[in-house]
């Protein structure tokens, strides 16, 4: 029976779940948070992800373009009239499960802030869903890693 216990899944999640609580202190984001300068869904911006506290926050460092997310092709007209180059777009992200996420999102679109999930699938992709109440109630964005290593330099 115990050798049983040791070898399921139920068992191996818990044991992973203890160990986690007991290496990590309470808040600290993981060895693999997904830090680095990102490319936004619709190339407007690059966002810099970096610890901030306990948390990883993101903060625009380049503005690309202005496209709206809304409407393609059209330009975006922003509710929030300060600049972008500076804001924090990403604030307050935690672990919540394994390789996720969970913070809040400013779209300066329409000037709202949204709960948000973030994943990190591989490497180069990080995948933000905004949401309000429920996650099944939101928008998902698949953002880029950055190439421009001259701006990841400077920044």
């Amino acid at each position: 029976m115990k050798r049983l216990l040791n070898t399921t899944p139920l068992f191996k999640a818990a044991a992973t779940t203890l160990l986690a609580a007991a290496v990590w202190p309470a808040g600290a984001a993981p060895d693999t948070a997904p830090s680095g300068i990102w490319v936004t869904e619709t190339g407007n911006l690059e966002v810099q992800l970096a610890p901030c506290g306990p948390a990883i926050c993101g903060t625009v460092v380049k503005v690309l373009a202005n496209r709206s997310m809304s409407g393609p092709g059209a330009e975006m007209v922003p509710a929030d009239p300060r600049p972008a180059l500076g804001m924090t777009l990403l604030t307050d992200f935690k672990p919540s499960g394994e390789g996720e996420w969970k913070g809040q999102i400013y779209n300066r679109e329409n000037g709202k802030t949204y709960s948000a999930l973030m994943t990190h699938p591989t490497p180069d992709q990080l995948v933000i869903r905004g949401y309000v109440g429920l996650p099944l109630f939101g928008k998902t964005q698949v953002w880029r890693r950055s190439t421009d290593a001259a701006t990841s330099a400077q920044k």
